[in-house]
């Protein structure tokens, strides 16, 4: 099948480019017999709609009249085969990230296009075999209404203002807002909404998984130029935004140096090698709380070395655990 995909794509490619290729020009671009190259023309006409004609006064096959106008093009034919499984490997990809399958019921008919240009001998099997063999574990997700999905999405794009009932998992209470919608953020198996709120006047960030209700709105978005978006939600640690930037500096034990050294905490994390073993990272922060998650997870493997008070905020959440296992 990759063989005819890229015939296909070449048979496409020489006509567009020359306006008209004999069927000799064809076969001996192409190096293929006669048949072959009949069975490629009658597949490009048939399976996929190209108004391929033969004009006898230039001895030539030309796009016939229905390409006049718009540019005419190959849906597909841009991928190798090779591509399109990767494609397939994406779809799979996104799949894992989708809540409740959502954007694979969206992505259904370019998965189905795929398959057909796969055809349905080995191609086909091949790509059945793709599927399976990419799996994506999600753990600790935290699914979104498809109904409250769909909305944000709409109006994000559509750049149209949102009413949200959300709740505030830190207060324990839920409140009315009206936001501006400006980026969705996926981050450990959960959607974000980057929005302007009117009411705080400032950028907030909202889990989607919070919002008890949403509305479309007539007013356009508020529009907040991406750099500065990216400026104030991206410059902390994990989902957390918004604070002062402080820096904390890690040392990792001989034992957990190697993974340490491969890991990305964050983007702009530095690090260096010590000379008894030790690997010491340093990175921004603005909000300690899921720092002081990531740090817990990695127990004696790890020790902050600074900044003081994120030292004491480990502290205080250790001994909180020990208290529960008196003894």
């Amino acid at each position: 099948m990759a063989g005819q995909t890229a015939r296909l794509y070449r048979i496409e490619t020489l006509i567009r480019s020359r306006g008209a290729v004999s069927f000799r020009e064809l076969q001996d671009e192409l190096e293929v017999s006669p048949a072959t190259l009949k069975r490629d023309l009658e597949y490009l006409r048939s399976r996929l709609g190209a108004p391929i004609e033969y004009d006898a006064q230039v001895n030539g096959y030309r796009f016939g009249k229905t390409a006049v106008g718009p540019r005419h093009e190959l849906p597909g034919l841009w991928f190798d085969e090779a591509e399109l499984y990767s494609l397939l490997m994406a779809q799979q990809l996104l799949a894992g990230l989708d809540s409740d399958g959502l954007l694979s019921r969206h992505l259904q008919p370019l998965l189905d296009r795929i398959r057909q240009l796969l055809g349905s001998g080995e191609g086909a099997q091949a790509a059945e075999r793709v599927m399976k063999r990419v799996k994506i574990v999600t753990a600790l997700r935290r699914p979104v209404p498809t109904r409250f999905f769909e909305r944000v999405t709409a109006a994000l794009l559509a750049r149209q203002r949102l009413h949200l009932r959300y709740y505030t998992r830190g207060r324990g209470e839920a409140g009315e807002r009206e936001i501006s919608p400006q980026r969705l953020v996926h981050y450990r198996n959960t959607w974000y909404l980057d929005a302007w709120c009117h009411r705080a006047m400032a950028l907030r960030r909202f889990a989607l998984d919070a919002i008890e209700a949403a509305t479309r709105l007539e007013q356009r978005a508020r529009e907040i130029a991406m750099t500065q978006v990216e400026a104030e939600m991206d410059a902390g640690y994990g989902i957390y935004a918004g604070g002062t930037r402080r820096w904390a500096v890690l040392r990792f034990a001989p034992q957990a140096a190697p993974w340490a050294s491969r890991e990305e905490w964050h983007p702009e994390q530095q690090g260096r090698w010590l000379d008894d073993g030790h690997y010491e990272m340093r990175l921004p922060y603005v909000d300690d709380t899921e720092l002081v998650m990531d740090l817990l997870r990695q127990g004696e493997q790890v020790q902050v070395i600074e900044p003081p008070a994120l030292v004491q905020a480990l502290r205080a959440r250790l001994a909180a655990a020990i208290a529960l296992y008196p003894g």
